[in-house]
């Protein structure tokens, strides 16, 4: 085999920055970015389905009662 660091086309880029698993903080993995597993990416996953993620909302109701005049 030819020596590799003669070769640039040998050596890739990444294309974006590495970023840790947002569930355990290991380095992700390539296969199941942005996490680092099958297992983080099911955990995730169940949080979602379960609802775990929703975005807060602050009921008003004044602003709802001015909206319907």
């Amino acid at each position: 085999m030819a020596d590799e660091s003669k070769n640039p086309a040998a050596t890739v880029a990444p294309l974006r920055k590495a970023v840790p698993c947002p569930i355990c903080k290991r380095p992700s993995a390539r296969e199941h970015y942005p996490f680092c597993s099958p297992r983080c990416r099911d955990v995730d996953l169940n949080r979602w389905l379960s609802g775990s993620y929703a975005i807060p909302v602050a009921d008003d109701e004044t602003k709802a009662d001015e909206d319907d005049m």
